[in-house]
């Protein structure tokens, strides 16, 4: 275990970092959101607000977990672009920019608002700018004042707050009306706030949202969590989201870990190690993690996302079990990364995606405005984190 923290931690300095650094963009501002698999970027490129976000998530934290204050002119970089993709008359923020400013598409989408929160808080922690912690309350209280009914969390809205239909977050052939996946990134935007700001109203969010995963989003009967609803939360679809199921089970821990309810935890926990262990019999092997089960029918696409989440899922289970077979998992998966998913080549990142075989999608780019540092780079600073933890340091 010490020679996998090594390794992950000097490829997140060697090869993670840099790879990022060098997209930073001085003349139109924020970073450069598109390189081909061919490894060529395209500066002007539509800007996802998404992506920014991710990325003034990643050198926050990256300065947090390295103790490296350098790394604060990067998420600074960042942060300028997240003001200027705000609404300044509608607040919230928008979907995507074009280069020079322009706003591309002003869609507001309660999951681009949460990973906007995430960003703020992780910023205003790592820097001290209380500003950025402001706006990140003032973004909570457009998502509860905007996008919520009675039920749970809406989707989709155009600038002026309106509703209007969930293409983003759909897929499968359905559209939602609500999903598993935008809750689960509020509830991890959530976290972050009411761990930094120690807002009563935003813990008391926190409860409700972990109150809806357990009596509308998770089976119990499947041991998963249903991904795709209507306004009610009746499922769409029969589709078992490995990934988001492997995620979940450690984000939503760590959302109890904050929140430090015994009452709580004892009810949610074993929800999420059900999860773990679902996920791991399904669709892990010494290959990688795949995709998903769409009526029985399994996706063995390996996804950069997906593998990151898993290694983390293990590692967490372990730490919550004490199964040590899930460490031998952790161990597994990182061969299969290093092996498979990072992309071998000079100033390059991980592969979008590979097959069973481990063969990379030629058409699949290295960043578009979703491929980012959030998955892998979280990976790497949970790694750092837990590799503390007492358990993992009793078995050396």
């Amino acid at each position: 275990m010490k020679q996998l923290l090594s390794e992950i931690r000097c490829h997140l300095t060697n090869d993670i970092l840099p790879f990022w650094q060098n997209l930073r963009d001085d003349r139109l501002g924020g970073y450069i959101s598109y390189v081909g698999q061919d490894l060529e970027k395209d500066p002007l490129a539509e800007r996802g607000c998404i992506l920014n976000s991710r990325i003034l998530w990643f050198f926050s934290q990256a300065a947090i977990s390295l103790k490296d204050p350098s790394l604060l002119p990067y998420a600074r970089h960042a942060y300028d672009m997240l003001c200027r993709m705000t609404d300044i008359k509608n607040g919230g923020v928008y979907w995507s920019m074009h280069a020079d400013g322009r706003v591309m598409d002003s869609t507001k989408h309660t999951y681009n608002q949460a990973f906007a929160i995430y960003a703020l808080s992780t910023y205003a922690k790592a820097s001290g700018c209380m500003g950025a912690l402001e706006k990140a309350l003032q973004l909570f209280e457009l998502i509860e004042e905007k996008c919520t009914d009675s039920l749970g969390y809406l989707e989709a809205s155009t600038a002026d707050w309106q509703p209007e239909s969930n293409e983003k977050l759909s897929e499968n052939g359905v559209m939602a009306e609500k999903t598993m996946n935008t809750l689960l990134h509020v509830l991890e935007a959530y976290t972050e706030l009411y761990r930094i700001s120690g807002d009563a109203r935003v813990k008391e969010r926190l409860y409700f949202i972990l109150d809806v995963l357990e009596k509308k989003i998770y089976n119990p009967l499947l041991k998963r969590q249903e991904v795709f609803f209507d306004r009610e939360y009746n499922t769409l679809i029969d589709l078992h989201s490995f990934g988001h199921d492997i995620e979940t089970s450690w984000l939503a821990d760590r959302t109890l870990e904050v929140l430090d309810d015994a009452d709580l935890t004892a009810r949610i926990r074993p929800l999420l190690m059900n999860m773990a262990c679902k996920t791991r019999e399904l669709a892990f092997t010494d290959h990688g993690f795949a995709n998903e089960m769409e009526a029985g029918v399994i996706d063995t696409t390996r996804i950069w996302w997906v593998q990151a989440e898993a290694l983390v899922g293990f590692l967490n289970a372990f730490e919550k079990t004490g199964d040590a077979t899930f460490l031998e998992n952790v161990k597994t998966q990182w061969q299969y990364i290093k092996q498979t998913i990072i992309d071998p080549r000079e100033s390059s990142e991980w592969f979008w995606c590979v097959d069973e075989k481990g063969v990379p999608n030629p058409d699949k780019p290295i960043v578009e405005p979703w491929k980012c540092p959030y998955h892998n780079g979280r990976m790497a600073f949970e790694v750092m984190e837990r590799m503390q933890h007492a358990q993992l340091s009793a078995i050396e």
